[in-house]
């Protein structure tokens, strides 16, 4: 083949190799361009997941969250009976003037009788289990001490689990004081603090001293009984065989130090009137409070003494009681002298231990009391439902989950409506009749309604702890007593919190909570169709207060 003819094959297939790959580079382009092509815009993503959004929202949120709103609403008409049917009872007692003399045989003793040292008194132990209690030790001891009884007939007994050396050493000092006029007290101490308080007691009652006695009382270390306090529980036990407690009403000296302290004050002012009254009054049950109340030894050492197998061992003993065939007794008009938690985290320890205890308790007794066949039907009813159930469990899971989550949802689902009678009629109704109880609180209502909602998510997370029987369920931290500065004269020099440091008195749990109901508010005034902001705003500030720690006074 000739140069020139070489020259032209070659330029050809070059030009061909050149062609081919235009081709397929403009193939390639074109496909590129395509894939650019189907890339969505930003318009067009929001569009979808606008659209997964709502197609999730009509098929699954909507239906679980009306599901919730039903559940919410059974709830609160569950609640709302109970505390009802507790308000007939109340109303019964009081109209009928059913007092506990008129429902058990009750012989007063004779003050001649305590003068002279009579044998015919029974014996009495009065238990006062402290721990680091250098600030009221003195003055609940001299309580314990003052009690109008036989000196030969009662024995003081302080149970001192004290690891301060300060504490131990004045608590000590205090014990041999009282010994050298003339009281029959002992100091008892442990070198651990196995089960706590109930490992304390558990200790106390092994001495051989006590099996002479009858009756024990029991005091915490803040509560200073007055002089007459046995002479008016003691006979009931003594002229009923089948009594195995008599439970006093606690009473605040420290009730108007702030206002933490005075929302507390309705609380347990209720509590006491109402729950342990309508528990007493109708034979049902209630549990013991853990202080201020007499036991007959026999019943509880037949009921299998102390047991630290939750953090109410109070409560665990009341149960097991129960299940022996034992009976309580309330008496309302029985007043101890105590002090509230003026310090936010003490309070929030102590609603921990009273929250969590009871639902672990629950999960562990529950099987017991149904299997039961020393009681009857309707008391397994009134235990189980009643004072499990709904007042330990469902009151908890209500106040936060409703009013706290799933009510303030509403306004971000128009479609699902809560009915009045719910969301305002209802829990009015139960808040006025709480307040019954404390009626010169009544104008704090809405404050005791913000803090209890506050409160509620503390609770929560302790209720769910104690029915999972899982993380701080065994958590016991003794509540922090002020003594004698909190005396009335003093309440206004008591400082503020300013000297516990910022990260400690900060809560996030609380401060998100608070977060979310803000800006559920702030949605409900630009988007919604309800006046819900006005409380929603409110309650938002009450979490963010309560999440910062500005409640409460100075645990100095």
């Amino acid at each position: 083949m000739s140069p020139l003819a070489s020259f032209h094959l070659l330029a050809h297939d070059t030009f061909s190799s050149f062609s081919l790959s235009l081709v397929r580079s403009s193939k390639e382009s074109t496909i590129i361009l395509n894939a650019f092509k189907s890339i969505p815009t930003s318009e067009e993503v929001f569009a979808r997941i606008r659209l997964w959004w709502e197609q999730a929202r009509a098929v699954v949120v909507l239906p679980i969250f009306k599901f919730l709103v039903a559940l919410c609403l059974i709830m609160s008409v569950m609640l709302f009976v109970e505390v009802m049917y507790m308000g007939l009872v109340v109303v019964y007692v009081k109209l009928f003037k059913r007092t506990p003399e008129k429902i058990y045989k009750w012989e007063a003793m004779e003050e001649d009788d305590v003068e002279s040292g009579s044998a015919n008194f029974p014996m009495v132990l009065v238990q006062i289990p402290m721990y680091n209690e250098k600030k009221v030790c003195e003055q609940s001891i001299a309580a314990a001490c003052k009690i109008s009884w036989p000196s030969k007939r009662i024995i003081i007994q302080v149970l001192d689990d004290s690891t301060d050396p300060a504490s131990k050493e004045l608590v000590k000092r205090e014990c041999e004081r009282w010994s050298k006029e003339g009281v029959n007290i002992t100091f008892e101490i442990r070198d651990n603090r196995n089960g706590y308080k109930a490992g304390a007691l558990r200790e106390g009652m092994k001495h051989s001293y006590v099996k002479q006695c009858d009756y024990v009382a029991i005091f915490d270390a803040d509560f200073q009984p007055d002089p007459d306090f046995l002479l008016r529980t003691v006979p009931f036990l003594a002229h009923n065989p089948k009594l195995a407690l008599v439970q006093a009403r606690w009473e605040f000296v420290n009730a108007n130090q702030c206002m933490m302290t005075r929302l507390q004050e309705m609380s347990l002012s209720y509590h006491f009137a109402v729950e342990q009254q309508v528990g007493s009054s109708t034979f049902a049950f209630f549990g013991f409070n853990g202080t201020a109340g007499v036991w007959r030894i026999s019943a509880l050492n037949e009921s299998g003494g102390w047991n630290d197998q939750t953090t109410v061992e109070d409560m665990d003993l009341a149960v097991r009681a129960t299940l022996r065939g034992w009976k309580f007794l309330y008496i309302d008009d029985v007043t101890v002298k105590s002090e509230l938690p003026c310090s936010f985290n003490a309070l929030r320890s102590q609603q921990h231990r009273w929250t969590c205890g009871p639902a672990n308790l629950f999960r562990k007794m529950a099987g017991q009391i149904i299997r039961s066949e020393n009681v009857s039907v309707g008391k397994k009813l009134y235990m189980i439902y009643s004072f499990f159930f709904i007042r330990k469990i469902v009151a908890h899971i209500l106040t936060f989950c409703f009013y706290c989550v799933i009510l303030p949802a509403t306004v971000m689902f128009p479609e699902v409506t809560v009915p009045k009678w719910a969301a305002f009629y209802l829990p009015s109704l139960i808040t006025l009749f709480i307040a019954i109880g404390r009626l010169r609180s009544i104008h704090l209502l809405a404050f005791w309604v913000l803090f209890e909602n506050a409160m509620s998510l503390v609770r929560a997370k302790a209720l769910v702890m104690g029915l999972l029987d899982s993380g701080r369920v065994q958590e016991w931290v003794v509540t922090e007593k002020l003594g004698d500065t909190l005396k009335t004269k003093l309440i206004a020099q008591v400082p503020e919190e300013h000297h516990v440091r910022f990260r400690d008195r900060v809560h996030v749990m609380e401060l998100l909570v608070g977060a979310y109901l803000l800006f559920c508010g702030c949605y409900d005034i630009i988007c919604g169709k309800s006046s819900l902001y006005l409380y929603l705003l409110f309650q938002s500030l009450a979490f963010f207060i309560v999440g910062f720690g500005f409640v409460g006074k100075s645990s100095s």
